[in-house]
């Protein structure tokens, strides 16, 4: 029978040991992670190019979209740091699908798009970057119509609002 050799489990051994599985883990293993091929094709691209969000809601629906006082975005009247507007959306509407979020002023209309599966609680939050005052508009997909509700972010500089 051997003995215990003290020296082959030292400390530094373990710190190594555990650095390198540490390094391993979050490589994957030396396997690179790849995004599936119906996961790229799904990722709707003209949706994110459009500059107005008329277009934007078009590119990915299909259908425009009519008011109502069913979905609910909470947004801040004044945002004081317009590089992390707080923004969620939130309905009772059944069998909803998707969730969209636009900034009617930024280069890209669309800045966020949820898709949702069965059952799940049709909730989201995102911070979104306004460069200037302009409308922050929400599009619930539900039982094949949209829904949508817009609310005024006014974007200060330097926090000075009025």
């Amino acid at each position: 029978m051997a003995a215990y050799d003290s020296k082959l489990f030292d400390r530094r051994f373990v710190l190594r040991a555990a650095g390198l599985g540490s390094v391993l883990a979050a490589t994957g293993f030396g396997f690179p992670l790849r995004a599936s091929a119906s996961t790229a094709a799904a990722y709707p691209a003209d949706a994110f190019k459009q500059k107005g969000e008329a277009d934007a809601v078009k590119t990915l629906f299909g259908q425009a979209a009519t008011a109502s006082d069913k979905v609910k975005l909470d947004a801040p009247e004044i945002a004081e740091n317009g590089a992390v507007v707080p923004v969620s959306v939130s309905t009772d509407l059944p069998d909803v699908t998707a969730i969209a979020i636009l900034v009617a002023e930024n280069p890209s209309a669309l800045a966020a798009l949820y898709k949702f599966a069965p059952g799940t609680p049709p909730t989201v939050a995102s911070r979104l970057k306004m460069a200037k005052t302009t409308p922050v508009i929400a599009v619930v997909e539900a039982g094949g119509k949209l829904y949508s509700a817009t609310r005024e972010v006014k974007v200060t500089v330097g926090g000075c609002g009025g």
